[in-house]
């Protein structure tokens, strides 16, 4: 049930009169807006009393862009996460231990960053808290005019970090808001909080649930020339916990990275494209270091300023609540290289997760669809909890508002559209009821699939093909795994060549939808026999028995008949091993990369390929290299240089755990 609340958005004197602008657009459009009040760290204080414990005690509240909630001093939760603002997420918390009788204060830390990326919906002059105290069934507070704000004074921008994905920070703990949250803070020279006049967002209780922390200690620590440098033993995501000594006006330079140099330095600019090097000013005696947004690291190093004192320092990690519900399976555990790959693997999910599937933490921070299908069914499958994939069905098919053939990054205004990733998403809703026998989700969500597939038939389908595509056609990616793919998929234009790839996606999703017809009971979709006609007549070539890239080519690739294969297109019934054997000709399943490679092994668990499948997980060139190269999370690629800009924590190859946990994929596929 959604909560009603009683409080008001509010925000202070500036951004309270901001009028919402649209951040949603058609891609090829390619509208560019102003940059407006980026970076604002608005602050909320309210005191109140109790006359006695209450029994329970809840929270209801959001904030436009982010929020970290305190209650007497002491940190409670942050959120919401990511979502459009007509269907903005609110958080409900339990606060009943963090309240004492008499007086107490609750503060609140929110952020409007400003930026037009993957991240948020920002950039559009929306920002604003929301909040309503409910102790035993009565509000006690909520937000509206009696509460006092003030902008954070500690947080100077250095520039940006990755796709502009985060604002670098320079944290000044001499600023007068530093300890705002305490309940002895001085703050009547704050200003009251003013209502927001154009507050349109329409809440909805956050169904996902929040992040938990961890705070990890260092596995080795290094004194440098000038500083020191620590191991923190894997990389994960979150922040550096630090508190130093020091004189007032001392500056700490922070240096944070994935790997290291040659010479054992940290290479804190990242293979993918960040930079991440802060500050940190010191105030008089000991200072405590409070970064707002998160890096994924696992080194961190410090250039220490003469006489400056380090007293405590730890990683808080942050991620998705993660009890791993599943194990390896029985067969493989005698593998001690499996073995390796399952803990990799596990690991990634565990730590890489966040409020939403990302891919990167660092570069993008963006909630992909497409791939992110792939990752949140293994996350369902290894936690035995579905909230994560609900959270993408629900937002991928919220944006249809958007663009009624959707969007490709999700809750964010960056506007990409990649043809393939609507489609990806099809599979993901069925594997959901199969898994978990659900049927009034899947009743709410079939609709939605026919409006999808409808919307695709209506705009790009000619003779039973799809053609003319204004959206991206990635195939495969990066681009040097796509075997020459000989048609032009390039990003920014309309595709107008039909070609295998995307074809071989849309029949195959008109096929899963008619089998959510037969699991409920109604009519087919559509027959599939047209489409396949017309597939093989524009695209196979019989003379090779294998199927072309394009209509407009005779060129016969590995990456084009993965998708015929893996979605069992081809009705020749020699197909499949003249296909096995052109992967194993091209050196098996490290040959190919993000797109190809789940879809293929899919296809060998279902047919029961298990020595097959066996085979390909130990690809030496596969997550067996990345175990070379010191991989303590997947990269975003096989190997350190295999791509321009690797991130060396990339969630989509942690999706082989799914092939090898002890659970009967075949079940649900």
């Amino acid at each position: 049930m959604n909560h009603v609340f009683k409080g008001k958005w509010i925000s202070d004197g500036v951004l309270s009169q901001l009028k919402p602008r649209n951040v949603f657009f058609r891609q090829l459009e390619r509208v560019e807006l102003p940059r407006e009040h980026t970076n604002s760290h608005v602050l909320f204080r309210r005191r109140f009393t109790l006359p006695s414990l209450p029994a329970c005690a809840r929270v209801y509240l959001s904030a436009d862009d982010y929020y970290k909630l305190y209650i007497n001093g002491v940190f409670v939760g942050q959120g919401p996460a990511p979502s459009y603002h007509f269907k903005y997420n609110y958080n409900v918390i339990d606060v009943t231990a963090y309240l004492s009788e008499g007086e107490n204060v609750i503060a609140v830390h929110t952020l409007y960053q400003g930026l037009v990326n993957r991240v948020w919906q920002s950039g559009d002059l929306r920002h604003g808290l929301i909040l309503d105290l409910v102790a035993d069934g009565e509000t006690v507070i909520c937000s509206d005019e009696s509460f006092k704000t003030a902008r954070h004074a500690s947080y100077e921008a250095m520039g940006t970090a990755g796709y502009e994905t985060q604002f670098l920070e320079r944290y000044d703990s001499r600023a007068a808001t530093v300890g705002f949250e305490k309940a002895d803070y001085d703050d009547s020279a704050w200003e009251s909080a003013s209502a927001c006049l154009y507050a349109d967002h329409t809440l909805v209780p956050q169904e996902s649930k929040m992040l938990v922390f961890e705070d990890k200690a260092p596995v080795l620590v290094t004194r440098t020339e000038g500083g020191v440098l620590y191991d923190f033993g894997s990389n994960y995501v979150g922040y550096l916990a630090l508190s130093a000594k020091g004189r007032a006006g001392d500056t700490v330079t922070l240096r944070f990275a994935q790997e290291l140099n040659e010479d054992g330095s940290p290479r804190y600019a990242l293979r993918a494209n960040c930079t991440y090097e802060e500050e940190w000013v010191l105030a008089e005696g000991e200072s405590r270091l409070d970064a707002f947004d998160y890096k994924a690291f696992r080194y961190a190093a410090l250039l220490l300023p003469e006489g400056v004192e380090i007293t405590a320092v730890s990683l808080r990690a942050r991620h998705y609540p993660f009890t791993l519900a599943r194990d390896l399976k029985p067969d493989m555990k005698g593998d001690e290289r499996l073995a390796r790959i399952w803990a990799l693997c596990v690991n990634t999910l565990k730590y890489g997760v966040q409020e939403v599937i990302q891919d990167c933490m660092e570069r993008e921070k963006g909630f992909y669809l497409g791939d992110g299908c792939y990752t949140a069914l293994t996350h369902m499958i290894l936690t035995g909890d579905d909230t994560i994939v609900r959270k993408l069905i629900d937002d991928a098919f919220s944006t249809s508002r958007i663009n009624d053939t959707l969007v490709t990054c999700l809750d964010c205004s960056f506007m990409q559209e990649i043809a393939e990733y609507p489609l990806m998403l099809i599979p993901l809703v069925l594997w959901h009821y199969s898994y978990t026998k659900d049927k009034r989700y899947l009743e709410d969500n079939y609709p939605k699939v026919i409006a999808l597939l409808n919307a695709y038939r209506t705009h790009y389908e000619k003779d039973f093909i799809l053609r003319n595509l204004d959206k991206w056609c990635v195939v495969e990616w990066p681009k040097n795994f796509q075997h020459g793919y000989d048609v032009d998929i390039q990003e920014g234009k309309v595709c107008h060549e039909a070609h295998v790839s995307i074809n071989a996606y849309y029949i195959s999703a008109i096929r899963t939808a008619n089998r959510m017809a037969a699991a409920l009971g109604t009519l087919p979709y559509r027959d599939e026999k047209p489409l396949l006609d017309a597939f093989d007549r524009l695209f196979y070539d019989a003379e090779a028995g294998l199927y072309r890239d394009g209509e407009d080519t005779r060129h016969i690739s590995l990456v084009g008949n993965s998708f015929v294969y893996a979605f069992d297109l081809c009705r020749d019934e020699g197909y499949k091993a003249r296909f096995l054997r052109m992967l194993e000709a091209c050196g098996g399943i490290h040959s190919l990369s993000f797109f190809c490679t789940f879809p293929i092994l899919l296809r060998l668990a279902k047919d029961g390929e298990r020595e097959r499948l066996r085979k390909e997980l130990l690809d030496e060139g596969a997550w067996l290299r990345m175990l070379r190269e010191d991989a303590s999370t997947t990269f975003e690629g096989w190997g350190r240089d295999t791509k321009w800009n690797t991130s060396l924590f990339h969630l989509t190859m942690a999706s082989a755990a799914a092939f090898m946990a002890d659970f009967d994929l075949a079940a649900i596929l």
